[in-house]
């Protein structure tokens, strides 16, 4: 007795919770609004500030490596790799894209 009532209420409840394809066009326009302003955007955005702090590279820069390795820019050999002093005399050859900080030559390291 108890089940009957159970199935009566779920199938009467579920006539009404039926949803018209434009509320859910609607719905995914506005998801996809959203996440392209609060998701996509902002990481195109810093990907371009990232191109544009690696190509004004200059020599002097001081350079902090996704190794966790800092020193200065002696050379910029071509487009994709650098010399980088790290001490004394020890120069060692980076890969433009592995630069991960860029701080300019009056700034302390």
């Amino acid at each position: 007795m108890l089940f009957t009532k159970v199935y009566a209420q779920s199938d009467v409840q579920s006539i009404g919770s039926v949803t018209s394809p434009i509320e859910l066009i609607s719905l995914f326009l506005l998801l996809a609004f959203v996440w392209y302003f609060l998701i996509i955007r902002p990481q195109r955005q810093q990907i371009k500030l990232r191109e544009e702090k690696l190509n004004s590279l200059r020599r002097g820069d001081h350079v902090l490596t996704a190794g966790g390795i800092t020193g200065k820019v002696t050379r910029i050999l071509d487009n994709s790799e650098l010399e980088v002093e790290i001490c004394d005399g020890v120069r060692i050859r980076v890969i433009r894209s592995y630069i991960s900080d860029i701080r300019s030559k009056s700034e302390s390291i």
